[in-house]
C-alpha cells in the first residue's frame, strides 16, 4: 500500500490528457505525452515552442531574449546590463555599448567560481562545527546528568552537615541533661537534709512542751536558734531550641547555583580579523635579529636551564624570570635597570595593572611586586599548584593549575574569587594533561601549552574546546605561547628546539619563524609590537629581539 502511494505521488502526467509525460515545452512550461506533441505545436505562441525530453527539461543552457523569447541571445548590452538578440541590436540597442556574450559569461563564471571557492573553503569549518554540535547533542544527556549529580552530591554534603549538626546538638543536650540531673540530685539531697533537720527540731519542741526540765530547754534554745534555713537556692530552667529562620537567598548563596546556558556569536564564514591585518605588512621570509640581551641568569644544575619567562611593561621595558629568586628589569638595549627578590624561581610571570605578577609554585600562591618592591600575596590556590599566568582584557587573571595528574585553567578576580573553571570538554573528558604556559588571544580564546600532550590547546572564552595543534612533526614540543595584535599564535619550543611556530587564530599552521643565525631552545616569548618579538633561549639565557613583519 505504501509503495502504491509513493508511486502515485511520483507520477507526472501530460497537462493535456494525463497520460505519462515524455516531453516538455520550455517556452510554455507544459508537460506533454507523445501523441500530444503535434497538437501542442499547432497552438500559436508569440514565444514559439521548444520541445525537449522531459528528463532534460531543467538542462536548458540557452539564453532566450526577454524582448523576443523566440530568439536566442548572442550579445550583451553593457548600457542596459542585459543579454540581447540580433533583433534587439538593430532596434532598441543600436547605439548602446555592447560586448560578446561569451565575454560576459566568462566574467560571471569567474565571479561564481570565486564565490563558490569562498563557500567551499568554509565547508571544513562547517563540517567541524557540525561534528562538534553532533557530539554535543549525543552527550548532552550525560552532561546534564553529571551536573544533576553534582547538585545531588552537594545536597548530600549538606545533609551530612545537617546530620552532623543534629548529632552535635543531641550530644550537647545529653551532656546538659546529665549536668542538670546532677545539680538537681544535689539540690534534692540538701532539701531532704534540711527537711530532716526541721522535723528533728519540731520533734524536740513537741517533746519539750510536755517537759518541766528547764535545763534541757535552756540547752535547746541556742541549738534551735542557730539552725539556719536556706535563704536562697538555684532554680534551673530547661533548655530550649531556637530555630533560625531559613532564608532562601542565604541557602542559594551558600549551596550553589546553576550558571545559565550562554549564547556567544562566533564568526564563521568571514574572518573578523582580516581587516585588522596591517596593509603591506608581510611576514619576512628570513626574520632578522636586531639585538640581543644577556640576562645573566645562572644555569640549573639538573638541566642547565637559565631563562624561563618574560613580559613587556607599558614603557617598553622587559621583566625577565630565570633560574634564581630574582626578577630582572631590562630595557630593549640590554641595560639592567632593576632587580627584585622573590620567593621562588621566576618561571611564570605576567603584567597585571602595571605590576609584575608571578606564580609561587612552592607556596601555592599568586604574588605581586608592589611599587616599593614588596612581595604582596594576592591569593592562594589551595591544594593546586599555580603555573602559567596571564592577565585578560576583562581585567581578570587566567592561571594554569595542577594537582597530581589533574590540570585545569581557572579565571580569578584580583582578590582570588574563582570566576570560571575550565577542565573538561563536552564529553566530560579532561581537556588537559599537564598545562604550563597560558595566554588570551584577541578573540577571547584561552590558549595553553600542554607539556603532557605536547600540544597547544585552545578553548573559547566560555571554556568550549576550539582546537588543538600538535605540530607538523613528531619532534614538535609546545613550550610557551603568546599572541600578537591580529590574533597570530606564536608557539616556542618548536621542532627539536630550533623553530618557532606561527598559527592563525583558528589553530591552522602558517609557517615557521627561524631568524637568521637560528634559535636554540626558545622558551619565554613576548610581543613588542611593530612586528617584533622577544624570544629567550632557555639554555644560553640570551634574549633575541626578532623582527618578523615587514615595515
Amino acid at each position: 500500500m505504501m509503495e502504491s502511494r509513493n508511486e502515485a505521488q511520483d507520477f507526472v502526467g501530460c497537462d493535456l490528457c494525463q497520460q505519462p509525460v515524455s516531453f516538455f515545452c520550455r517556452r510554455c512550461g507544459v508537460n506533454l505525452c507523445d501523441p500530444c506533441v503535434p497538437i501542442h505545436l499547432r497552438v500559436k505562441s508569440k514565444n514559439g515552442h521548444d520541445i525537449v525530453d522531459y528528463i532534460s527539461k531543467d538542462d536548458d543552457d540557452t539564453c532566450h531574449c526577454d524582448s523576443h523569447p523566440q530568439n536566442d541571445c548572442f550579445a550583451y548590452c553593457k548600457t542596459c546590463d542585459a543579454p540581447i538578440c540580433t533583433l534587439c541590436v538593430s532596434i532598441k540597442h543600436k547605439s548602446h555599448e555592447m560586448s560578446e556574450l561569451s565575454d560576459k559569461i566568462e566574467e560571471l563564471l569567474n565571479v561564481i567560481a570565486k564565490e563558490n571557492d569562498r563557500l567551499q573553503s568554509s565547508k571544513p569549518e562547517l563540517e567541524t562545527n557540525l561534528d562538534q554540535t553532533t557530539k554535543m547533542l549525543s552527550s548532552i544527556s550525560l552532561y546534564y546528568k553529571q551536573r544533576k549529580d553534582e547538585v545531588t552530591a552537594r545536597g548530600e554534603e549538606w545533609h551530612k552537615q545537617i546530620e552532623k549538626t543534629v548529632r552535635k546538638l543531641h550530644q550537647e543536650l545529653d551532656d546538659m541533661q546529665k549536668k542538670h540531673e546532677a545539680v538537681l540530685q544535689k539540690q534534692k539531697k540538701e532539701f531532704e537534709e534540711m527537711v530532716g533537720k526541721v522535723d528533728e527540731m519540731n520533734g524536740k519542741t513537741v517533746k519539750l512542751k510536755k517537759s518541766k526540765n528547764v535545763k534541757e530547754m535552756q540547752t535547746f534554745v541556742p541549738v534551735i536558734q542557730n539552725q539556719k534555713i536556706i535563704n536562697e537556692f538555684s532554680q534551673y530552667s530547661f533548655p530550649s531550641f531556637h530555630e533560625c529562620k531559613i532564608d532562601q537567598n542565604y541557602l542559594q548563596t551558600y549551596f550553589g547555583y546553576v550558571e545559565k546556558m550562554q549564547e556567544k556569536k562566533t564568526s564563521l564564514l568571514e574572518d573578523e580579523f582580516k581587516e585588522r591585518e596591517l596593509p603591506g605588512r608581510r611576514i619576512l621570509e628570513v626574520p632578522t635579529v636586531t639585538s640581543v640581551i644577556d640576562t645573566g641568569f645562572p644555569a640549573k644544575e639538573a638541566n642547565k636551564n637559565r631563562l624561563y619567562d618574560m613580559v613587556v611593561t607599558v614603557d617598553n621595558k622587559v621583566w625577565m624570570g630565570g633560574e634564581s629568586t630574582e626578577l630582572k628589569l631590562f630595557d630593549l638595549q640590554g641595560h639592567l635597570h632593576h632587580t627584585v627578590r622573590i620567593t621562588c624561581t621566576g618561571v611564570y610571570i605576567c603584567m597585571y595593572n602595571k605590576q609584575v605578577v608571578y606564580s609561587d609554585t612552592l607556596k601555592k600562591a599568586v604574588r605581586m611586586i608592589s611599587d616599593t618592591d614588596t612581595v604582596v600575596t594576592m591569593f592562594t590556590t589551595g591544594d593546586w599548584i599555580p603555573l602559567g599566568v596571564t592577565s585578560t582584557a576583562s581585567g581578570d587573571l587566567l592561571i594554569c593549575l595542577r594537582k597530581d595528574d589533574q590540570s585545569k585553567v581557572v579565571r580569578y578576580s584580583s582578590t582570588g574569587t574563582v570566576l570560571q573553571e575550565i577542565q573538561y570538554d563536552w564529553q566530560c573528558l579532561p581537556l588537559y594533561k599537564k598545562t604550563n604556559y597560558i595566554t588570551e588571544n584577541v578573540n577571547g580564546d584561552i590558549i595553553v601549552t600542554d607539556w603532557g600532550k605536547k600540544a597547544v590547546i585552545a578553548v573559547d572564552r566560555l571554556g568550549i574546546f576550539r582546537y588543538s595543534y600538535s605540530g607538523k612533526d613528531s619532534e614538535f614540543f609546545a613550550c610557551s605561547v603568546v599572541t600578537d595584535s591580529v590574533g597570530h599564535v606564536i608557539v616556542t619550543g618548536g621542532v627539536a628546539g630550533k623553530k618557532i611556530s606561527m598559527l592563525d587564530r583558528d589553530g591552522r599552521f602558517l609557517r615557521y619563524i627561524i631568524p637568521e643565525g637560528g634559535i636554540d631552545r626558545p622558551r619565554g616569548v613576548c610581543i613588542l609590537g611593530d612586528g617584533e618579538m622577544l624570544v629567550g633561549e632557555t639554555l644560553t639565557g640570551i634574549v633575541k629581539r626578532i623582527k618578523y613583519l615587514e615595515k
